[in-house]
């Protein structure tokens, strides 16, 4: 009776130990939440947005913010679709004149984009991949020497590309690292009395390096 227990008790070892480690394992597939957290910069991509031609006019900051996603595990691949809101503290200094790279005296405001990306599998933990999309920004507009924001404020649409490795710490969380560029190529003016302009032709790029750590539902 004793052995008899004992095989049977190995035997339900045997079965488990596959079970535990297949549901541990990290799927990279489904629901997704995560914190954002990385460098910014902002610049004027030609003379199109560029009133006094350095085309060093620059911002740069800190950028946070949020994100959220879907994936679809296909195998060695896996595709998705995510979007992001973040904010930034780039802003222009209050007295160099070549930061403002044909916008005036900004800081950076929201950023929203929606997307998708794509990737293969390094590893059952890594994943590496490309991103791409749509992105809405906005610059507010500061008044004179000083860091107080008006209502004006600039709304910049462009499209962003990217890429990046997410690594699983579990089944659940994960951190990634990330590059992406954005080009912003139409904007409009938001009035401080309610009133919008037409849109006019721009040529701003944006660089990013950012961490995230999230959630997998």
């Amino acid at each position: 009776m004793r052995k008899l227990m004992v095989a049977t008790l190995l035997a339900g070892a045997t079965v488990a130990t596959p079970a535990l480690a297949q549901s541990a394992d990290p799927t990279f597939t489904g629901p997704r939440v995560e914190a954002i957290l990385g460098y910014d910069h902002v610049g004027a991509g030609s003379d199109v947005d560029n009133d006094n031609g350095n085309d060093d006019q620059s911002i740069d900051g800190l950028l946070y913010g949020i994100g959220a996603g879907y994936d679809v595990n296909l195998g060695s691949a896996v595709v998705g679709v995510e979007g992001e809101w973040t904010d930034s503290t780039a802003k222009s200094d209050r007295s160099d004149p070549t930061d403002q790279f044909g916008f005036g005296r900004v800081s950076q405001g929201r950023d929203l984009y929606i997307g998708a990306r794509a990737g293969i599998l390094a590893n059952p933990n890594t994943l590496v991949y490309v991103k791409g999309g749509y992105t809405n920004s906005k610059l507010n507009v500061l008044a004179g020497n000083t860091d107080q924001m008006t209502d004006t404020s600039f709304k910049l649409d462009g499209w962003r590309i990217g890429a990046g490795v997410e690594r699983a710490i579990n089944a659940n969380t994960f951190a990634k690292l990330e590059y992406r560029y954005s080009n912003y190529t139409d904007a409009h003016i938001d009035y401080m009395d309610g009133a919008t302009s037409s849109e006019f032709d721009i040529d701003t790029d944006r660089h990013q390096v950012v961490a995230s750590v999230g959630w997998r539902f």
